[in-house]
């Protein structure tokens, strides 16, 4: 799978429902975790790869032991949110951009496994700021869209003068 990168316009896109869960959602759920992990990524969203439905994939066991595992989204809806935290955040998306993300400091996202199966899961630290970021691309948001409007203008002008993010 080839990863959409910025400014494509797709990456603005809404995702729709999943509502088959068979043998091509697992195909792609697979193909998804092959390409989040071939580009060290910690997270991907189906629109990021032009699958235009409510799925995201998020691994961050490289940077917390406690969770060593591929973790399946589908039709995620996150359903509380708690607190404020500030996390350093970059995007598959926006190769080699970084930038301090406010977010929610808990959450709780209620969400489909690959077998239609409901489930919930609360997160905090690391794997909420994840769950957050993954989530609003299925809405055609961007970290970037968090930004104060100064850094948003910073980052226009080093886009338009065509110099590596």
């Amino acid at each position: 799978m080839e990863i959409i990168k910025y400014p494509d316009e797709r990456l603005r896109q809404k995702s729709e429902p999943v509502r088959a869960f068979d043998r091509k959602l697992h195909s792609v759920l697979d193909e998804m975790a092959r390409t989040m992990y071939g580009a060290r990524g910690v997270g991907l969203a189906g629109a990021q790869v032009g699958f235009f439905y409510r799925v995201f994939i998020v691994d961050i066991g490289s940077q917390d032991e406690r969770f060593e595992k591929l973790f399946e989204f589908i039709n995620p809806e996150i359903t509380w949110r708690d607190g404020k935290t500030s996390w350093e955040e970059g995007c598959l998306s926006l190769p080699g951009y970084t930038e301090t993300v406010n977010r929610a400091a808990r959450i709780t996202i209620r969400y489909q496994d690959r077998l239609g199966q409901p489930q919930v899961m609360e997160a905090d630290e690391l794997l909420g700021v994840a769950l957050q970021h993954e989530n609003d691309h299925l809405d055609g948001v961007l970290f970037i869209d968090r930004l104060s409007p100064l850094k948003r203008r910073f980052l226009k002008r080093k886009l338009e003068k065509g110099l590596e993010l």
